[in-house]
C-alpha cells in the first residue's frame, strides 16, 4: 500500500464511528475499515482520536469501546480551521475555496453570511 494523505487513516476510523449505532471496540473498527490494518494500529489511532477529543472511550468488557465525540460537520470545520491557521494568505485560501464552490453551495454560503451579519 502506498503512502496515504495526512489524516486519511483518522478519517477512515471516524467514518466507521459515525456510522455506528453503538460504541465499537478496536476489533470492530478494524473489521469495518476499507483496507487491512493491524489491530494495534487501529487501537493506536483510536487512542489518538480520544486524546484529541474527537472520540470518547468507555469500558466494553475486556476492551474499550469508542464512539465519535464530534459529528462529521464539526470534523470538517476543525480541518478547515487548521488549514486557514497554517497559511499567511488566509484571504487567498478563502477566495480559492469560494471559487471552487458549486452555484448551490455559493448560494448557501451567501445565505449563511447574510444571517450572520444581521
Amino acid at each position: 500500500m502506498g503512502k496515504r494523505a495526512d489524516g486519511a487513516l483518522e478519517l477512515d476510523v471516524m467514518r466507521v464511528l459515525w456510522a455506528a449505532t453503538a460504541p465499537l471496540t478496536p476489533g470492530d473498527v478494524r473489521e469495518q475499515l476499507p483496507h487491512p490494518l493491524a489491530y494495534t494500529s487501529v487501537a493506536t489511532v483510536l487512542g489518538r482520536l480520544q486524546s484529541k477529543g474527537l472520540a470518547r472511550r468507555m469500558d466494553a468488557g475486556r476492551a474499550f469501546g469508542y464512539e465519535a465525540a464530534i459529528d462529521e460537520a464539526q470534523w470538517a470545520v476543525q480541518r478547515m480551521t487548521e488549514v486557514l491557521s497554517s497559511t499567511n494568505d488566509r484571504a487567498g485560501v478563502l477566495a480559492g475555496f469560494v471559487g471552487s464552490l458549486s452555484a448551490k453551495e455559493a448560494t448557501a454560503l451567501r445565505a449563511l453570511l447574510g444571517e450572520s451579519s444581521r
